[in-house]
């Protein structure tokens, strides 16, 4: 292999910058589907579960639901369903709980050999229709945190056609029909700051390849692209830098690795509204033997 950051069977640790302008990245239920933030610093977050969704998409869209590539937690999907495929594969009967030991581990290898999200993020599916058995996954992320604080908003709209008969009885005396009042959860900008971790020794017992490696770092530079919509206003990655150790077992702690990446704010800039208003750094000196860095973006 040329590179180490194409290397499977290697530890990898990577810093995933992205920001939002005029959007949502990741709406909180509890809070009227306000973005996310940390009460106490008003941070931004953005759910790693958000992350892995983008991720599942973009390999959905561009492999087109293909063998080894098939997605198992999709959009609206029936996972006892997902599960029965391997069932039917082997010609095993569903028991259940009671299902044998050695049937559960050939179905659970068949899901890491043809769902590309069990084999890379991992699954539980130890359920008691369809027992797949459990699976860890060797990549891993982390809540994604904005650099600086942020200000959600929620905005007005306002619905002008019409939906009943009443509402054009509902009209001023000039005639002017008002609509439907609706809110719009945003913030005007926000860059955002998430880790990532690879276990190569984990990638062996799910089968996840070189080409499922090259796929992920695909994923996290381009799905952005495939989310666009009104709600998520303009999201794009920053910035994607990979630390690479030559080793499984890895040649260095990686929080020690994430504080050469450095994000501040330019001189003179008191409200961020652009990528441009940051500086981004990495430090590429004395890096721990056996540990060089990728710039991917």
């Amino acid at each position: 292999m040329s590179e180490l950051w194409t290397n499977p069977d290697v530890r990898h640790d990577f810093v995933l910058l992205f920001d939002v302008t005029d959007g949502n990245p990741n709406g909180d239920p509890d809070a009227g589907n306000l973005p996310r933030v940390d009460p106490e610093t008003m941070q931004g977050m953005v759910t790693d579960v958000c992350l892995k969704r983008k991720v599942r998409d973009y390999v959905a869209e561009t492999r087109k639901d293909q063998e080894p590539y098939k997605i198992y937690v999709q959009h609206k999907g029936l996972l006892p369903r997902e599960r029965a495929e391997a069932y039917t594969h082997f010609g095993f009967t569903d028991l259940g709980s009671k299902q044998p030991a050695n049937e559960v581990a050939q179905v659970r290898d068949w899901m890491c050999a043809n769902f590309f999200d069990v084999r890379s993020f991992g699954a539980v599916m130890g359920m008691t229709q369809y027992n797949c058995g459990q699976v860890r996954g060797p990549l891993q992320l982390t809540f994604a945190r904005s650099v600086d604080p942020i200000v959600p908003m929620d905005v007005s709209i306002v619905r002008v056609a019409i939906e009943s008969e009443k509402e054009l009885t509902d009209s001023d005396e000039e005639g002017a029909t008002h609509g439907t009042m609706g809110r719009k959860a945003i913030l005007p900008y926000g860059l955002y700051r998430g880790y990532g971790f690879y276990n190569p020794a984990l990638a062996k017992k799910t089968g996840f390849t070189e080409d499922d490696l090259a796929l992920f770092w695909e994923a996290l530079q381009r799905m952005w692209d495939l989310d666009h919509s009104a709600a998520r206003g303009l999201m794009a990655c920053r910035g994607l830098i990979v630390f690479s150790h030559n080793s499984a077992l890895g040649n260095a702690p990686a929080h020690k690795l994430f504080e050469r990446v450095q994000v501040s704010r330019r001189e003179g800039v008191s409200v961020p509204r652009k990528f441009d208003d940051y500086e981004v750094t990495v430090d590429k000196e004395g890096l721990p033997e056996g540990v060089t860095v990728t710039i991917l973006v």
